[in-house]
């Protein structure tokens, strides 16, 4: 089968002046949109390092097993990048830690703190509630307490305000996603007294809602100005019983709550997604939210409960770790598994719910072991390391191909600035677009790479001498020898993009940069070779001090010792009359 034909035989300078113009192009992007320099990994640039511990629990899925554990990886590399940061790792180290390795930027304290969470996440009713105001932390009840001292009120007291929202306060709403009107409960709750809550039977001196004294007591001196009053603590509470709160907004807004029993847990969201009011609806950002089949029809009872009044309040507090995230009220049974959280959200409080109830369930709870910081500075040492090293692979490989090759090595060194100018600006592009970020194996890729890149230039080279010592002249050698290279090239090229791809998919964390970086500069490698080395080669087959055989070019038949005979065969003009005999 006849190898097809090459593009760049017919018009050597059109192929140069196309990649030319790619190379243009792609340096234009990078200007226009910043992205001048790559970015760069943890290792690299600096950043944090936190180390979570998986711990025994009696929970629902307590075993520290490698299914939770693989489970609980994805989910917080899921949180970690809807953070928006880039190349952070997260990976177990042995059969109980999870590392989770986040690169220095805007968001990396955030992210630190959060990914730091044991993020076990829960709905709870809210049993009572209590607005905390800025100045001093003056408490003011929102609800009235399990048993309300009898009185009657003066008939200068105003209504009562409705079950767990206070006056003058925002308290987010929770209704059907589909926009239906919103119909009255089937009981008001200002008619209807606090009934046990659908849970176990309370314990000794608790009242119907399973408030303890001791419980009580203990809210009364909640303080959620204090740091460890912020989360679970050592002890997390249990499931099946009431237990106590803070909100997670200080300030303005600010709430403690007694909360009830765990009524469904985190693992029954299917999905979330913060977004604009839809159905033509008017408002600021909302939280859309949907439930497992399992989680539907306990939220459908649930919300009906919650509007009919039997809970002391129509909210439903969205517990992670103990610190309520939300705790919108209930007006009416929400049947079909998807509602919608309304409220003063914000873009970015909208998102930040999404991303706690999409990614805020792990099957292990988990304690913060260690949190290590990489400084900006080691990382500039490494950096600079992976550049010095690459460096000198570059000099020595330039250094060879002028000693070996002379002429033909400022070829082979043109090549490798062509391929070095389209990895660097698609290594700067590909940050911005799939988040890829350079690190310290990515380096060690890049310049292993070199190597096979000079390899493709010297198969190449080394097929045209071999079609000089046959005695051809330099223009049919660099046809004739093409095809024979280029097959040799695209299966050498082959091997290497293979063995790449397989190290990325069954590798983690760093080595995958190793892989991605060696398997892209292998794809360049081929463009070069086709659209750069070829066609040049084709055009200085033309010139002279090349064609002619220059002892400085690489390409002297005398010193590639030709087979001068043929040679001469080759030289010798046609027409010459036949026949004619030698003396």
């Amino acid at each position: 089968m006849a190898a097809p034909k090459s593009s760049s035989r017919g018009h050597p300078g059109r192929v140069l002046a196309f990649i030319g113009v790619v190379i243009v192009a792609l340096y234009a992007i990078m200007f226009s949109t910043g992205d001048k320099t790559p970015r760069l990994g943890i290792d690299l640039a600096g950043g944090t390092s936190v180390t979570l511990t998986a711990k025994a629990d009696q929970g629902r899925n307590g075993a520290v097993n490698k299914s939770n554990m693989q489970t609980a990886v994805e989910i917080i590399r899921q949180r970690v990048n809807a953070f928006g940061v880039s190349e952070a790792e997260v990976q177990t180290e042995g059969d109980r830690n999870i590392v989770i390795s986040i690169p220095k930027g805007k968001n990396e304290k955030e992210t630190a703190e959060q990914v730091g969470q044991t993020a076990k996440l829960f709905f709870r009713p809210v049993l009572e509630a209590t607005a905390i105001t800025p100045q001093g932390g003056t408490k003011l009840p929102l609800t009235p307490p399990s048993t309300p001292p009898a009185s009657t009120p003066p008939a200068s007291t105003p209504p009562a305000a409705e079950p767990g929202k206070p006056q003058g306060r925002v308290i987010p709403n929770l209704k059907d996603a589909s926009g239906a009107p919103t119909p009255p409960p089937s009981t008001p709750p200002a008619s209807t007294p606090p009934a046990t809550p659908p849970a176990s039977t309370p314990p000794a001196g608790a009242d119907a809602n399973g408030i303890t004294p001791e419980l009580r007591a203990k809210y009364a001196n909640l303080d959620c100005s204090l740091p460890e009053n912020r989360g679970l603590g050592p002890v997390p509470a249990p499931e099946d019983q009431p237990t106590v709160a803070c909100s997670r907004d200080q300030g303005e807004g600010e709430e403690k709550y007694i909360l009830g029993p765990v009524l469904i847990p985190g693992t029954d969201v299917d999905s979330s997604k913060a977004q604009l009011p839809q159905n033509g609806s008017v408002g600021g950002w909302e939280v859309e939210l949907k439930f497992t089949d399992a989680g539907t029809n306990k939220f459908t009872k649930i919300t009906g409960d919650l509007a009919a009044g039997k809970y002391p309040t129509n909210r439903f507090a969205i517990d992670l770790d103990g610190v309520v995230v939300s705790a919108p009220s209930v007006k009416a049974e929400i049947p079909g598994g998807s509602a919608v959280i309304s409220g003063n959200f914000t873009r970015s409080s909208a998102k930040d719910l999404e991303n706690v109830l999409k990614y805020g369930a792990l099957p292990l709870s988990f304690t913060k072991s260690d949190v290590t910081t990489v400084s900006a500075s080691l990382g500039g040492d490494q950096l600079r390391g992976g550049l010095i090293a690459g460096a000198i692979g570059i000099v020595l490989v330039i250094l060879y191909s002028l000693f070996y090759y002379r002429g033909l090595g400022l070829v082979s060194i043109a090549s490798l600035a062509v391929s070095a100018a389209l990895t660097y600006a698609i290594m700067c592009l590909l940050g911005r677009s799939i988040g890829f970020a350079l690190n310290l194996p990515a380096v060690c890729g890049a310049i292993a790479a070199i190597g096979i890149t000079v390899d493709s230039f010297i198969v190449y080279f080394e097929r045209i001498r071999d079609e000089i010592r046959e005695g051809r002249t330099l223009r049919p050698a660099v046809q004739k020898a093409w095809p024979r290279a280029r097959r040799t090239i695209l299966v050498s090229d082959a091997v290497s993009f293979l063995a790449a791809a397989v190290l990325y998919v069954v590798s983690v964390g760093k080595v995958q940069g190793f892989a991605f970086t060696l398997g892209l500069t292998t794809l360049l490698d081929v463009v070069v070779v086709f659209l750069f080395t070829k066609p040049l080669m084709t055009i200085l087959a033309k010139r002279k001090f090349f064609a002619d055989g220059h002892k400085w070019s690489g390409l002297d038949p005398e010193a590639l010792g030709a087979n001068q005979r043929q040679s001469y065969r080759s030289r010798r003009p046609r027409g010459r009359a036949a026949g004619v005999k030698e003396a």
